[in-house]
């Protein structure tokens, strides 16, 4: 190894320092003060170690070791300082009477972009400034994220970074080691008290007009180009959002490192071209630098990327430009001691983990493919390839799956990107001539249009997707694949190790991936051997969703359809359930509907909630396949199989829930093997409390399906009138709301009731035995009855 390499590594355990430490202070906060003092001690001893090292030898190595050490402890040392000086403000916040379903008022400013989630609402960082209950109210500075639905802000084209805002709603504690203090759901909306101001307002304003010039532009191609060139994906639809992530191709649209060095290699160049010194350079470079992240917002991939072009373009000024790794280790340790939330970001890993990748790897699978492949195609295959090995594992960790066509995707997208990029960035900017804009925004289409064509064409090939193990098993296998593979490919020939690291690789490989596509089968073809086969309940692992099967004398009736359609197709797949009797749809969220393709045209009867226009389209698709629709309305019954079904939500001419959450269609079904289960949708509080007051239900209940996925907006009066021997809480692993809450488990709990979630265990079945309630839980791999 070259020594400039090697010197250049030395900076990484700095950064790791700082990565492990910022990661167990905000997980553990209350530990953040001690560990603080304990590493700020530690780094005054090894200061004192290196002082005695420089007197008493010139040994290079030695001391250029014992500083790394020094520099590397006050990295954490500083990192946990921050989290200790945080938190008595944070634990302030979490002390006020404000959760538990409690109504609050909170005041607060955007501070980070708005986005679209999967369920189709928006989310935002926030900074909130003021916090009013019917108590009273408190003044704060604390970071929350706030998500509402789009229909409930007003007005929607004011909300955006900068923006001062009233919203409405509860408020709940954000997990460990997120940046947030509180999660606050905006059910009563948004109010944009203040628009946004000065540089805020220009560069919303550009980002906006820049979406409104490529409306008219055909295809999927249009909706990419303010994501290629600034970020802004709300154009994107869910689909084409799938598609390109199916493909690898999602990180084009996470403004990143990439669309850094364009800016400032145009700004670099431009200053260049006019003669313009080292230091005029390197200067125009950081302002086109910092507007650029002001344009596009300071999420954490742009904070990185913007951070390490700053840091490269110092290292420029000083006459020292190649220290690649090392820039980007002191990046990662000053971004860490400024934000050691970022700890816990995948964004950021990953963000990190590709820059590190194309740093290290790059090159020498370059050199490794150009010993089989033209020199050309060697190297636009390295970058890919590099990312994706590098990547993989920490991708497994958000869906147990390794997409096929990635590499190939990646180098088909590679030429038309820049392009896409630089041509909608020049049309975001000319938005004061709206003729020229629009001519930039039709060049930009044309790549962009390749590139979204690349997606949908390779996702839907065959085999686009292999299933993996999920979790951290999945994540160390995967990286043990990639480590495999990229030894095969970099080593070179004649190395005494090369046999050996081959016949080790490849037995590597065949044993990792043999237990991929086993798991595989396990979820399909030989999936249904691995279930009880007297199930007559059964909550589809679905991620975070619903999908509930009830099965009476051969009849099957599914119970929403969670949010993706091969989630659910995979569940039916491994149930054996080919036709549906009976559709509920209990209202059109899109963590009920989303998975609807799996079942159009399977579908003999459909019983659905309110439905907007959406949801009218999604039931003028299952007319249009077949199937009959039925509005439900408290009152109505049918049967299933031998079991019989009521509804007994919502009200038949109800006006006082709005449609959503607590407009969900509520079942008591019963019999016929079926034991009696409560399905209670989405209910919140409110409308729990005034079904239990009702007097239309019939307990005590085997089965109640918990509501809203176990929020903690929930009413204990109705849990304690259905009595549930178990309950049931569909969710899904590390969602970002908390779900299941502490509170209702802790309610459901002191009533006797056994509790089976599917973020947890897996799919959960449930039948009557001859003893009683019997339970199978997919990842407990046993049956436990429910005396």
């Amino acid at each position: 190894m070259r020594a400039p390499l090697r010197i250049t590594l030395r900076l990484i355990p700095v950064a790791a320092a700082a990565w492990v430490t910022a990661w167990c202070a905000t997980m553990w906060p209350d530990a953040a003060a001690g560990v603080s003092l304990a590493l700020w001690g530690a780094c005054l001893g090894a200061l004192a170690l290196f002082a005695t090292y420089t007197a008493a030898t010139r040994a290079r190595s030695a001391r250029v070791s014992v500083l790394v050490v020094v520099i590397a402890l006050a990295a954490g040392a500083a990192a946990a300082s921050h989290v200790a000086l945080a938190q008595p403000a944070r634990d302030a916040v979490l002390e006020l009477e404000i959760m538990n379903g409690r109504a609050v008022v909170v005041e607060a400013s955007v501070v980070g972009k708005v986005e679209r989630r999967a369920n189709g609402g928006l989310a935002f960082d926030a900074r909130i400034s003021r916090i009013a209950t019917g108590a009273g109210a408190t003044v704060v500075s604390v970071d929350a994220v706030v998500r509402v639905n789009p229909d409930d802000v007003e007005p929607r084209a004011d909300l955006d970074l900068g923006a001062v805002i009233e919203a409405r709603g509860t408020a709940s504690a954000a997990r460990p080691g997120e940046r947030a203090v509180l999660v606050v759901q905006a059910s009563r909306g948004v109010v944009v008290t203040t628009p946004p101001r000065g540089a805020a307002h220009a560069t919303a304003t550009l980002r906006q007009e820049l979406v409104r010039s490529v409306r008219g532009l055909p295809g999927d191609g249009a909706a990419l180009v303010p994501g290629l060139s600034v970020g802004d994906t709300s154009a994107v639809s869910l689909e084409l959002d799938a598609d390109m992530k199916e493909a690898s191709l999602s990180h084009l649209t996470a403004v990143s490192g990439a669309n850094c060095a364009l800016v400032v290699g145009l700004a670099f160049a431009a200053a260049a071209a006019v003669g313009a010194s080292r230091a005029v350079r390197v200067g125009t470079g950081v302002v086109a630098l910092a507007g650029f992240v002001l344009l596009v917002t300071p999420e954490p991939s742009v904070v990185r990327a913007g951070a390490m072009a700053a840091v490269a373009m110092l290292g420029v000024l000083l006459g020292r430009p190649g220290a690649g790794i090392a820039i980007l280790a002191l990046c990662v340790a000053f971004l860490l001691i400024a934000d050691p939330w970022l700890a816990g970001s995948l964004g950021f890993a990953l963000s990190v983990a590709a820059t590190g990748s194309l740093l290290l790897f790059a090159r020498p699978l370059a050199h490794g493919l150009a010993r089989r492949l033209p020199r050309a195609l060697a190297l636009g295959l390295s970058v890919p390839l590099a990312a994706q090995l590098a990547c993989g594992p920490l991708l497994v960790l958000i869906a147990p799956q390794v997409p096929v066509y990635g590499v190939l995707a990646n180098l088909l997208a590679a030429p038309a990107a820049p392009l896409a990029t630089v041509a909608g960035l020049a049309a975001c900017l000319a938005a004061p001539i709206p003729p020229v804009q629009d001519g930039l925004a039709a060049v930009a289409w044309l790549p962009a249009s390749w590139i979204a064509g690349t997606a949908t064409t390779l996702s839907g090939l065959p085999g686009d997707l292999v299933p993996w193990l999920e979790g951290w098993p999945g994540a160390f296998s995967l990286g043990g694949v990639g480590l495999a593979i990229g030894l095969l490919v970099a080593l070179r020939r004649g190395t005494p190790s090369r046999a050996l690291v081959r016949g080790a690789s490849a037995v590597v490989v065949a044993l990792v991936f043999g237990a991929a596509a086993g798991g595989g089968l396990l979820v399909t073809v030989a999936g249904r051997w691995t279930l009880p086969a007297d199930w007559s309940v059964l909550a589809c692992d679905i991620g975070q969703g619903d999908a509930v099967l009830l099965r009476s004398a051969g009849a099957v009736a599914l119970i929403d359809t969670g949010p993706e359609p091969d989630r659910l197709a995979a569940c039916l797949d491994r149930t054996g359930v080919g036709r549906i009797d009976l559709l509920v749809l209990t209202h059109f969220d899109l963590d009920h509907v989303g998975g609807v393709d799996a079942v159009v045209g399977r579908v003999d009867a459909v019983l659905h909630g309110p439905a907007d226009a959406d949801g009218a389209a999604i039931l003028d698709r299952l007319v249009s396949a077949g199937a009959e629709v039925v509005d439900a309305r408290a009152g109505l019954a049918g049967a299933l199989g031998g079991a019989r079904w009521r509804v007994v939500w919502p009200p038949p001419e109800g006006r006082a829930f709005p449609m959503g959450n607590d407009a969900s269609v509520v079942l008591d079904v019963r019999g016929g093997g079926i034991p009696p289960i409560l399905l209670l949708g989405d209910l919140s509080a409110s409308p729990q409390g005034a079904l239990a007051a009702g007097g239309g239900l019939d307990p005590p209940y085997a089965i109640v399906k918990v509501a809203h996925h176990g929020s903690a907006d929930q009413d204990p009066d109705l849990y304690r009138q259905a009595a549930p021997g178990l309950a049931l809480v569909t969710v899904g692993a590390d969602n970002d709301y908390g779900h299941p809450r502490d509170e209702i488990l802790d309610e459901l709990t002191a009533l006797g009731a056994r509790i089976a979630r599917t973020d947890a265990e897996g799919i959960i079945a449930v039948w009557e035995g001859a003893d009683g309630l019997e339970v199978w839980r997919e990842r407990s791999g046993g049956v436990g009855g429910d005396r």
